[in-house]
């Protein structure tokens, strides 16, 4: 039951509409970005990935070192300690690495369509140990004093959740790591609900367990407990191994509706809809028992990592939600969504 609108023009982004930002690398993907407003233009925060421009008897990936600089190791293809069967992740010898360096950059838009970067926004790089593959998927939730970004922080020993903060987006504050290992997936609401702050995050627990959409409680964006499980994976259906929230929840009349992202164990990523009460987000209304939006287009069946359509990005305008969205890993595309028609999905 796909009911989404696609953009004629997607793929919207592709990497070869931006230069790479590292010397001497080339971006392999751009993926999900956040999305927000910004002096009357659609502002995207998106996730680059670049990579060493690649020979045929090696493979190289970038960390960055100690100093916070880009470094790049190397090994030879054929090594038989060497597991590439991931295109995301390079495994040797008991230790994991991404074969990609993801990093943050922002493109403005009049027509929504039509995106280029603007000199004054500089780009946002990972900082740090608990940085140091790089950060991504960030989320950013436009309030009353300013704009407030989760994202992924990534390292050798983790991956967990970092908030940023600003007004401008040229001055930008970092908080450090507000949901420890193993979390992504972190959507702030963008008002208080009985004067609290809330978040959707994902940790994981695959011993006892799984990756789960659960919901916590803040009194200032910092700290954060009281948490609770929303929803689990369900068995057998297009939502089997993994869900994750997407961008911040909408309030609607009937409640706080979210498009979460759903994969199965063929790792096709699909986007369905849940609708939390909107005085106690604690309590789920309903839950898509069908996709509102799969891989189908053919930009979104083969690319980097295919049959994925993956968002953390929107903005509302009256009844529709204005989407941006990663496909296949690779490219940015754009969709929009009837408010009603997905109520309407839910109640059926």
């Amino acid at each position: 039951m796909d009911i989404a609108k696609r953009s004629q023009h997607n793929p919207i982004l592709r990497p070869s509409d931006l230069k790479a930002g590292f010397e001497g690398m080339e971006i392999a993907c751009l993926l999900n970005p956040g999305v927000f407003k910004f002096k009357g233009k659609i502002g995207l925060l998106l996730r680059v990935a670049e990579r060493p421009v690649q020979r045929e008897e090696v493979i190289s990936f970038p960390v960055y070192n100690k100093e916070g600089k880009i470094e790049l190791l190397s090994f030879n293809r054929n090594d038989p300690e060497l597991d590439t069967s991931d295109p995301r992740v390079i495994g040797y010898k008991g230790q994991n690495y991404l074969t990609t360096m993801s990093y943050l950059r922002l493109v403005f838009s009049n027509d929504g369509i039509h995106f280029k970067e603007e000199p004054d926004y500089p780009p946002i790089f990972g900082k740090g140990d608990l940085e140091s593959f790089g950060i991504e998927d960030c989320r950013v939730a436009t309030t009353s004093d300013g704009f407030y970004l989760t994202f992924t922080e990534v390292s050798p020993v983790a991956v967990g959740v970092g908030l940023m903060h600003t007004k401008d987006w040229k001055n930008i504050t970092r908080y450090g790591m507000i949901f420890p290992p193993h979390n992504k997936d972190c959507a702030l609401f963008e008002e208080k609900i009985n004067d609290k702050y809330y978040a959707l995050h994902r940790p994981s627990s695959p011993e006892l367990g799984g990756n789960y959409i659960w919901l916590a409680e803040s009194p200032d964006r910092f700290h954060w407990g009281n948490h609770k499980c929303l929803i689990t994976t369900r068995k057998s259906m297009w939502d089997s191994a993994r869900v994750g929230a997407g961008a911040s929840p909408v309030k609607t009349k009937e409640g706080w509706l979210e498009i979460y992202h759903g994969a199965n164990s063929e790792h096709r990523y699909c986007l369905g809809a849940l609708l939390l009460d909107l005085n106690d987000p604690t309590k789920v209304l309903a839950r898509s028992k069908e996709p509102i939006m799969e891989p189908l287009a053919p930009y979104e069946q083969t690319g980097f990592f295919g049959n994925v359509v993956f968002t953390n990005g929107q903005w509302v305008e009256n009844d529709s939600i204005k989407m941006y969205y990663g496909a296949s890993d690779e490219v940015i595309c754009s969709a929009e969504f009837s408010i009603q028609e997905i109520l309407d999905s839910l109640k059926k």
